[in-house]
């Protein structure tokens, strides 16, 4: 998909980093400290730098600000520093985005993803269709089974941030970010209330989910609902009882789910 020149100190971060953002199908360049970074971003012209700001031979921020005399190639900070105006600091530097450890994978992905839309360096379908949903990104026009919804702009960024992710479980700090841009935080309130307005215009709600499920905790996921198999609304699974008084046998969870691992985080 893209060239990422990756800027990491941390062997194992940067390991675990590289093979992640392989399995996504981006060919990765890996160094550890800032100079060699300058010259590979001038000899190889990757797509899109990202940045650890901890590095042992050059600030980071100092790097940041090396490349952007000399190249207009994204740049996103990973950093485990969250101030506010550190942050500010950064995006006044040149960085198109930035990322707080610990961080996913596929949290990098995202906005490696977004950044290059934003630069215009990437292709995307103007059309995206989750189920019987259908965003137009050329002509902002959003259907249902085909008809059509009117949203707000927030509403609509919510719904095309989700929509670009379908299937995908996106956490609120990843929509303050891409979509609020607040990536060093806010409150989660603000996702909530948006979502709710979003549900009510697709036809659902939280208890019963049509495209968006909330996993408590975790974050939201786009997608059809699961159809219901003929005869399942309704029915009751039977109670064995054990013995002539028939006390109820209890039934046994099962089917734990997994939480992605995050990329621990290192000295940036």
């Amino acid at each position: 998909m893209a060239q990422v020149l990756l800027v990491e100190d941390d062997a194992a971060i940067r390991t675990a980093l590289t093979r992640a953002l392989r399995e996504q199908g981006h060919a990765v360049l890996a160094v550890g400290s800032g100079m060699p970074a300058l010259s590979s971003a001038v000899e190889q012209k990757p797509d899109v730098v990202l940045l650890d700001l901890g590095l042992p031979d050059v600030d980071g921020s100092d790097v940041l600000s090396m490349l952007r005399a000399v190249s207009e190639v994204p740049v996103i900070v990973a950093t485990a520093r969250d101030d506010e105006s550190e942050m500010v600091r950064l995006l006044d530097l040149g960085a198109d985005d930035y990322i707080i450890k610990p961080f996913t994978g596929a949290q990098v992905n995202a906005r490696i993803r977004a950044v290059l839309r934003r630069a215009g360096r990437v292709e995307e379908d103007p059309l995206i269709t989750v189920g019987g949903l259908r965003i137009d990104t050329r002509g902002y026009e959003v259907s249902l089974d085909g008809r059509p919804i009117e949203l707000a702009r927030k509403e609509y960024e919510l719904l095309l941030a989700l929509a670009r992710r379908a299937g995908e479980v996106v956490s609120k700090r990843e929509l303050l970010a891409e979509v609020w841009q607040l990536a060093w935080g806010g409150s989660d309130r603000t996702v909530d209330v948006h979502l709710s307005w979003l549900r009510r215009k697709l036809g659902e709600s939280a208890a019963q989910p049509r495209y968006l499920h909330s996993l408590r905790g975790v974050g939201v996921r786009l997608a059809p609902a699961a159809p219901q198999p003929v005869g399942a609304v309704g029915a009751a699974r039977p109670v064995e009882t054990v013995g002539a008084v028939g006390a109820p046998r209890p039934v046994e969870a099962v089917g734990a789910v997994e939480a992605a691992e995050p990329v621990e985080a290192g000295a940036g």
